[in-house]
C-alpha cells in the first residue's frame, strides 16, 4: 500500500502519543533550549507561538521567557482558520482543547517568526498537521512568509513527497535530538 498523508499522519500521531511520558520533561527542556538559542539571533521581532496540547512540544517556558523582549502572539480560532492575538493571561480552553488568549480587535498583519507544531514532515519539509488546514489557510493570507520554525517532540519524517502544494514549509525544524535547516536539508544531531 502506498504511503499517503493520512496514513503517515496516523503513524506519526501513534509514535508521538505512545512515546514514554517520563521522557517528555527532558524532551521539552531540550526543545526549549534549542528554540531559545535560535531565537536569540533575532531582535525586536513579532513571534507567533502556538499553545501546546499535552502531546505536543511544550511552548510555555519559551513564551514566558520571551514575552518581555518580544511581541508574542498566539492563535485565536476563527472559522476554518485563526487570527493572531497578543498573548495574555488567562488562557481559556476552547475548540479542539486548545488554550487561547482572549479575542482582540487589533489587526496584526505581519509577524517575523512563526513557531508551528507539526505531526510530521515529508521529503520537501512540508508540514503534516492534524488535517484541519488551519495553518495552511492562515499562512496563505501573508504577502511575505515569516521565518518558520517547526517544533516536534518526536521526529516523524518520510523521504516521500506526500504533501499538497498548499502545505506550508519551514526554514528550520527543531526536535530534542535533531535540527534540520531547509536551506540545504542539513540534518544536525544535537
Amino acid at each position: 500500500m502506498p504511503l499517503t498523508k493520512t496514513i503517515f499522519r496516523q503513524n506519526c500521531l501513534d509514535k508521538i502519543k505512545n512515546s514514554p511520558k517520563h521522557n517528555r520533561i527532558y524532551k521539552n527542556a531540550k526543545i526549549s533550549s534549542l528554540l531559545l538559542g535560535e531565537l536569540k539571533k533575532f531582535k525586536n521581532k513579532k513571534i507567533l507561538f502556538y499553545t501546546s496540547l499535552p502531546f505536543e512540544a511544550d511552548t510555555a517556558k519559551p513564551i514566558k521567557m520571551l514575552r518581555k523582549k518580544y511581541d508574542i502572539f498566539v492563535p485565536f480560532m476563527e472559522g476554518e482558520s485563526f487570527k493572531m492575538v497578543p498573548f495574555r493571561l488567562p488562557l481559556k480552553k476552547k475548540k479542539f482543547g486548545i488554550y487561547e488568549a482572549g479575542n482582540s480587535l487589533r489587526k496584526i498583519k505581519k509577524i517575523d517568526i512563526a513557531i508551528v507544531p507539526i505531526v510530521g514532515v515529508d521529503g520537501n519539509l512540508q508540514r503534516v498537521g492534524f488535517g484541519k488546514g488551519m495553518y495552511d489557510r492562515f499562512f496563505a493570507k501573508f504577502k511575505k512568509r515569516p521565518y518558520t520554525i517547526f517544533i516536534q517532540s518526536e521526529f516523524c519524517f518520510t523521504k516521500k513527497f506526500i504533501c499538497d502544494d498548499y502545505d506550508i514549509t519551514c526554514d528550520l525544524i527543531i526536535t530534542p535530538h535533531i535540527k534540520v535547516q531547509n536551506k540545504n536539508m542539513a540534518i544536525k544531531r544535537k
